[in-house]
Formats: structure tokens, sequence, C-alpha cells
């Protein structure tokens, strides 16, 4: 039996990917893993795609990708955020994190000829992480399976005020937010793919995307639950999502979300501590050489 098999409802016209297979996926929570595959000691157990630092299969290295041993897409591969199985973006240095979106735009740029490069990040049991080593995956999704993604009006700059800016991004949260404390966070050029991005814009989109994190970290607790997610596409941007309420009847029977938190509100609260170098605990000194720059 295969790994997977894409399947179209004629009725819905929704694709469907039918992967049972994944049900068997290794889960350290559920103390079905013992032993983390991600951390240092174990490069020689899993076919290693890409690295950056050290020679293959040694233990030097600060960020590494393999393939999914579980797949649900015909290419599916995991980018595993450093040697540390316990941080994630906001407690690694601010060079790793860079690092780190470097690996993404190389896998986004590599990956793209062979279908729609869809890139996305679980953090926490609720959201979806089978293995709590920091890690995101990349699914290479056949360009035939129409996703579902909500698109980026641009013009939302223009219409809102409420939009904060860095160098080469804007920051914001949508009126019409599926869910609670919902962020996105987009290019000030456009058109533009993820894979064309440049070293200055991931400059810029690890300070962002840090510094979000640690601002929700604030708000619901260190190592809350969440997705973010970069689309592929002409007008790309990233979506955080906090996983930090359970879909209801209503929403999951008929598509349509009910969030229960004001958009503003969320907003107010990321712009009050963005720039605030006191306003948390969590390495904020990381980000100062851009600091310096903006």
């Amino acid at each position: 039996m295969a790994d997977f098999n894409f399947l179209y409802n004629q009725f819905s016209k929704k694709w469907i990917i039918s992967a049972p297979r994944r049900a068997q996926r290794t889960n350290i929570g559920k103390k079905s893993e013992p032993i983390c595959p991600f951390c240092i000691g174990r490069e020689d157990q899993e076919e290693e795609l890409y690295r950056v630092g050290g020679a293959p299969h040694d233990s030097n290295w600060h960020v590494r990708v393999i393939s999914n041993k579980f797949p649900f897409a015909p290419q599916h591969e995991i980018i595993i955020h450093s040697p540390d199985h316990h941080k994630n973006f906001d407690e690694l240095p601010f060079s790793q994190v860079q690092l780190l979106l470097t690996t993404y735009r190389e896998r986004f740029r590599l990956n793209s000829p062979k279908g729609q490069v869809y890139i996305f990040h679980n953090r926490g049991g609720a959201a979806g992480e089978s293995l709590p080593h920091p890690h995101t995956q990349v699914a290479v999704v056949p360009k035939n399976v129409l996703l579902e993604i909500p698109p980026l009006d641009v013009s939302i700059y223009q219409k809102d005020a409420r939009v904060l800016e860095t160098e080469l991004f804007f920051v914001f949260c949508p009126q019409t937010s599926e869910w609670p404390d919902e962020v996105w966070i987009a290019p000030k050029k456009h058109p533009q793919v993820f894979g064309s991005i440049s070293n200055d814009q991931i400059t810029d989109l690890s300070f962002v995307l840090t510094r979000i994190i640690q601002i929700l970290d604030m708000r619901h607790g260190a190592e809350f639950p969440f997705n973010f997610y970069i689309y592929p596409g002409k007008q790309w941007y990233l979506r955080i999502i906090p996983r930090i309420r359970i879909l209801g009847g209503f929403e999951v029977g008929t598509k349509v979300s009910v969030n229960t938190q004001d958009p503003n509100e969320t907003f107010s609260f990321i712009q009050e501590h963005f720039w605030k170098p006191d306003s948390t605990k969590i390495k904020y000194e990381q980000q100062a050489d851009y600091l310096k720059r903006v």
C-alpha cells in the first residue's frame, strides 16, 4: 500500500490526502520513541538531504534536513532547527534563526520545480507536534492539487492603519482572522515568491518572527502551542496561528470559524511590546545587531 494518496472529492471539490501510515509515526510524548532521532549522535540513522556545518554524518552541524519517514507528499522533508533539543525561535541565537530561514529559502528554491512548496512548523502537541525537538516540515504538493490558501490583500496596508512596519516587512492581524491572536507577516516587496527573498529580508524576518513568538510567549506562557505557515505563490506571507482553543462542532462541520478574540486587541498588545527591550525576559539582546541598523 502506498504511503499516501491524493483523492479528489467530486462533490465538495476538495482534495483529501489519505495517509494511514502516518498513524505509526514516532511520538516521544507517548513513549513510542525512547530516543530523539533529531539529536546529536544519530546523524547516520536518517537520509541527510542538506546541512549547514560539519561534514556529512558528523555531529558538528547547525541545521540539518532529512527525509520524513512518514510522508504525505511526494517530497516531504524535515528541517531540524538546531542540535539543541529544547530551544526554538524564542530562545535560539539570532544568528541561528538566520541560518534556519536561509535553509527554508534554499529548500524552497530546490523543490519549487517539483510542485507547490508548503513550509510549516508545529510547536506543541495541541498543534500537531509528535517529536518535541524543534523542527519544520517542507511538503511539496503536486501542482494540480488546489490548496485552500487565504489570499493576501496587499491593499490592506493602505486601508488599515493598524499595521506595524519594520525595514522590509509589515506585521498585522487581519480583521478576518480565524484564530485568536493570529498574526500575519508579509514582505513590503511584492509580488514575490519566498524563494527569491534577499539576505537582508532573511535578517529582517528573523527578527520579526522571533519577536512575535517571544511576545506571544508573554501572553500565553512559554511553549504555548502554535503553527506557522509560509504559503507558496507569487505573493507569499507567513501566518502564525496560536492553537490555544479547540474547534467546536459548528466549526468542524461547517468550516466556518468562530474567532473569540478581537484582532485589534491582539495588534495593540504586539505593538505595545514589539520595540521594548525591557518588555520580555527572553533574550531580546540576541537581536542587538539588527536593532542597531533600524
